[in-house]
């Protein structure tokens, strides 16, 4: 007997993400934590814009930025002397910008959103062990009522320290940086301008003995300060086995300690104030060597850890999650490719090892550092150039055309009109991200058998995917269409032509996700089509 479709370990962000997309999918799923209340800690804050859009999908946008503040660049001091400034303004097909926001209020706005559709976390009960076999994953718990839970799957989001990581045998390769900092939330009344970090340093011959990194809180003058920690409040160090990642130690910094770093940094005279948390914390970089085995996966800190230059650690993990829930929503419902799940290893692994080793590098010598295309540095540290194209699940991609490629992030576009709604549409907006969704150009010169042949392939692959397929014909402004039997978006400003980049009869499929699995141009056929659709969908 199985008592849950998904039991997910950890109800950190990752968790909560995972737990919330599976429960928008109709999927039976229990969270547990054995943490009795939520740390309030502003550990994670940074928020790209990629991960924006994933919580736009999940209709958290607006409490995200209701909740957070945007963060515009940062400042850079060496021995006291301004010496550089990173804009982190973004290109203008990017829907969303950087944000700010304390890692406690996202999981807050995750978790009320669960709530919402009837899954709490149940709080005090820990994973102490499981056993997996071909139908299922039986686990222990402590703290609950029911010491033992049969689960269809299992999914680790129990970072650093991970049970399910080390039951599964999972390596963990990496080591650790001997550096330790000490982290402070505290009040700042210096005239630095609002969303700016600030990263000052000492340097001697050109190498950092001494730091302070202050990060944009809500409130006024709110700042999460990063600094070397001083040799009264180092902790023991530890074994190179061991993993030597996050909060260390009894001693937390004092007000004091912070300010010692302060009058010695700051780039003008200010005092701290209204520490409402500190902590001595350790940074390790290390990554598994598969995310999963069988019916059991690992996300987030579970499966890579690493610096947290340009915030890429909990993003990344979010986006795990998100890449993993869909999938499992899909073999649930028994409507997934045999390789669907097997897909995420193939597609998220890559990308913890290139964030592992980006953000080593960036710790040691800078963001973009001797770096000269900036667009394109801005566009990686946003997460906006993770390429899956060599998914199995991602069809063949087209190096010769204009048009963004299969394994891409599907780009965004304004200006669209449909019937019945009085104002121009964006297409992110339009997107069920619960299901796959069918794009079908209609250019200047589409004619009546054109139309008839985007039919039959909205038929095709609506059947090829079970039903979970939406399919929407996108036209040129003058194209005469007006017959077809598909929902229309007419692009009148012309951005998605822009973006898009559409030959006269091109077929794109966005998955749940918002990546490309396939992308054609004229010439399509339904069988190329259902092909594709095939390595997703039985």
């Amino acid at each position: 007997m199985t008592d849950v479709d998904v039991l997910i370990a950890g109800a950190g962000p990752i968790g909560l993400t995972a737990a919330l997309e599976l429960t928008r999918h109709g999927v039976h799923c229990r969270i547990i934590d054995p943490v009795l209340e939520p740390f309030q800690y502003a550990k994670a804050i940074g928020v790209q814009p990629r991960t924006l859009e994933v919580f736009e999908g999940m209709g958290l946008l607006h409490r995200i930025l209701d909740a957070a503040i945007p963060l515009y660049g940062q400042i850079i001091y060496v021995n006291g002397a301004r010496v550089g400034e990173l804009d982190m303004a973004v290109p203008a097909d990017v829907p969303f910008a950087f944000v700010g926001i304390p890692q406690y209020a996202t999981e807050r706005i995750l978790a009320h959103e669960l709530a919402a559709l009837g899954v709490r976390v149940e709080r005090g009960v820990r994973l102490e062990t499981f056993e997996q076999d071909p139908d299922g994953v039986t686990a222990t718990l402590s703290g609950s009522d029911a010491p033992t839970v049969r689960a269809k799957y299992l999914i680790g989001s129990d970072g650093a320290h991970s049970a399910v990581r080390k039951t599964l045998g999972l390596s963990f390769e990496g080591g650790a940086f001997s550096e330790q900092y000490m982290l402070g939330d505290v009040e700042v009344d210096w005239s630095v301008p609002p969303g700016y970090v600030v990263r000052s340093m000492h340097q001697v011959d050109g190498v950092t003995d001494d730091l302070v990194v202050a990060i944009p809180l809500p409130g006024r003058g709110r700042y999460r300060m990063s600094m070397l920690v001083p040799d009264e409040l180092r902790p023991p160090e530890v074994s190179s086995e061991e993993v030597a990642h996050g909060f260390q130690g009894e001693r937390k910094p004092e007000l004091h300690h912070i300010q010692a770093v302060l009058d010695r940094l700051s780039p003008e005279p200010t005092t701290a104030r209204n520490l409402r948390w500190s902590s001595v914390f350790r940074i390790s970089h290390r990554i598994v060597d598969r995310y999963g085995t069988d019916r059991v996966f690992v996300a987030g800190d579970a499966a890579h850890i690493h610096p947290p230059t340009g915030a890429q650690g909990m993003n990344t993990g979010i986006q795990d999650a998100h890449n993993l829930a869909w999938k499992l929503a899909l073999a649930l419902g028994c409507t997934a490719a045999d390789g669907l799940l097997a897909s995420y290893d193939a597609e998220r692994r890559p990308v913890g090892e290139e964030v592992v080793g980006r953000t080593v590098r960036n710790a040691q010598k800078g963001i973009g550092a001797g770096e000269n295309d900036l667009d394109t540095v801005l566009r990686r540290e946003a997460q906006l150039l993770v390429d899956y194209a060599d998914s199995p699940i991602v069809g063949v991609v087209d190096e010769g055309s204009a048009a963004p490629r299969a394994g891409q992030r599907a780009p965004d576009a304004a200006g669209l009109t449909r019937a019945a709604v009085t104002d121009a549409v964006r297409l992110f907006t339009v997107l069920d991200r619960r299901r796959h969704t069918t794009l079908l150009y209609a250019g200047a010169d589409a004619t009546a058998a054109d139309v008839a042949r985007w039919e039959d392939l909205a038929a095709g692959a609506i059947e090829a995917a079970h039903g979970q397929m939406d399919v929407y014909l996108v036209a040129a402004p003058d194209c005469d269409v007006a017959d077809a039997l598909l929902p229309l978006l007419r692009d009148v400003d012309g951005e998605f032509a822009s973006r898009y980049r559409p030959g006269p009869g091109a077929v794109f499929v966005i998955r749940p996700d918002g990546y490309l699995c396939f992308s054609a141009g004229d010439g399509v056929t339904q069988a190329d089509l259902i092909a594709q659709l095939k390595l997703t969908f039985r």
